[in-house]
């Protein structure tokens, strides 16, 4: 099943452009909005099962809002793939790698325009986002995929020069502008995976730049797989349905290049998850 919020409504999505309304087809008995739907995800999922919805939306990009809006927390993890951490300086997280929050007026969608800060270096970091389906805390690593509502793509774009200003690394200040958490263009849930023939923990992800691509990984190499990420979370956090986590991001971003590489104005940034699709920015 893949579910959208399309132009502020809930839709089960029937093809590249073909989509039914989730409130119309339930008869109000789900919808019209998405963070409703995850406070009843059990419920909801068993309804959709037994419907055979016929379209009545045509999906248009610029319309593909996050398909979690409102998430009462957006939790990112940093350093989670090796050569990532290579790359920054780091050494590969053990115990636990970093955690941060990227906060909620961030949030866009799929497609559009986002501003550049001035004077600042904006960077890329393709991720998979995971949203929460249902309350967790103190989770069983072996549990943890029961409690994901199913995967999106994100970006955890990042202005380098605020990010580092000062004695200690402003991670979520810096990655925090408007449209600097883009997710999208739908949620697509684990049995979609599944019946594509696809291994929720090995999805390819990467982005590109203009045509050039400039990320390239799997998410076999997190170093904290989803399951394990969420079992760790929730030792403290008690993750809410619609919550967001950003998984972490693979090797190629450009401040690990030499010399590093920013985004500039009039660029595109095409984002990828095997699986799941692709969503795509133009900077300004």
């Amino acid at each position: 099943m893949r579910i959208a919020n399309h132009a502020g409504r809930a839709v089960l999505v029937l093809g590249d452009d073909q989509a039914a309304d989730i409130a119309t087809v339930s008869e109000g008995a789900f919808g019209p909005d998405l963070p409703g739907i995850y406070e009843r995800w059990e419920e909801f999922t068993a309804w959709a099962a037994t419907v055979d919805p016929v379209a009545d939306v045509t999906l248009e990009r610029a319309a593909l809002e996050s398909p979690s809006p409102r998430p009462s927390q957006v939790v990112a993890i940093g350093l989670n793939y090796a050569d990532h951490a290579a790359e920054t300086g780091y050494e590969a997280p053990q115990e636990l790698p970093p955690v941060f929050t990227k906060f909620a007026s961030s949030i866009t969608g799929a497609f559009g325009e986002i501003d550049l800060p001035p004077g600042g270096n904006t960077d890329w970091e393709v991720e998979v986002v995971a949203v929460i389906g249902r309350t967790a805390h103190r989770v069983a690593e072996a549990d943890a995929w029961s409690y994901v509502a199913g995967l999106s793509i994100g970006q955890d774009l990042s202005e380098r020069v605020l990010q580092f200003v000062g004695q200690a690394p402003q991670f979520g200040f810096a990655k925090s502008y408007p449209k600097f958490a883009p997710i999208g263009p739908w949620l697509v849930t684990l049995d979609e995976l599944e019946a594509a023939g696809l291994d929720r923990d090995d999805l390819a992800l990467g982005c590109a730049i203009d045509g050039e691509t400039v990320q390239d990984g799997r998410t076999s190499k997190l170093i904290f797989s989803i399951p394990r990420t969420i079992a760790k979370l929730t030792e403290v956090l008690t993750l809410q349905p619609g919550d967001v986590i950003f998984t972490g991001t693979p090797d190629g971003v450009g401040f690990g290049m030499e010399p590093p590489r920013y985004v500039r104005s009039g660029e595109t940034l095409r984002t990828w998850v095997e699986g799941i699709g692709e969503m795509e920015h133009t900077f300004r």
